[in-house]
């Protein structure tokens, strides 16, 4: 069995947490590139994970606040999909990955961090992306800070239909 480490995201598990739901928040703030979010559609959008395990690492959520994927009525189901292949078309084009991992983890005990509202995870992945700095000395180098990567991949982003 593999150990996925993941040390620079106990800022998230330890740190304070938000009242309310996030994934609804975030959407409803005009903010969007103070709250990385990069697309807004009908009933999805596409958002940066603030606490990526890589650089564009994203996340794909309903408008809709339910904690499970079957609750969603086929038009979102469908955009969630949709947004999905065009993300991952987006950062093939802008960031070259080798490989990605897609998921959702629904239920706390599947992992979930943010449980109450369903959402998709999409991690670009890069061969020798891990290395022996989380391990051993507790610290994960991501190369690039939030902001840029934001800035990077909104122009592709921008182009995509509502």
């Amino acid at each position: 069995m593999d150990t996925l480490w993941t040390p620079w995201r106990m800022a998230y598990i330890l740190g304070d947490k938000p009242e309310g739901c996030v994934l609804c928040d975030k959407p409803r703030d005009d903010r969007d590139r103070d709250n990385l979010l990069l697309h807004r559609g009908r009933h999805c959008y596409v958002i940066m994970n603030l606490f990526p395990y890589n650089p564009g690492h994203l996340l794909i959520a309903p408008y809709k606040h339910t904690a499970s994927f079957e609750q969603l009525d086929q038009e979102t189901i469908v955009e969630a999909t949709t947004l999905l292949s065009a993300s991952m078309g987006i950062l093939r084009a802008a960031v070259s990955p080798h490989g990605f991992n897609v998921g959702m983890n629904i239920g706390k005990v599947a992992g979930a961090g943010i449980d109450e509202h369903v959402h998709m995870h999409i991690v670009p992945r890069w061969g020798g992306d891990t290395n022996f700095m989380p391990v051993i000395s507790d610290t994960r180098v991501v190369p690039e800070a939030l902001a840029s990567t934001y800035d990077h991949l909104l122009p592709f982003f921008e182009k995509l239909e509502s």
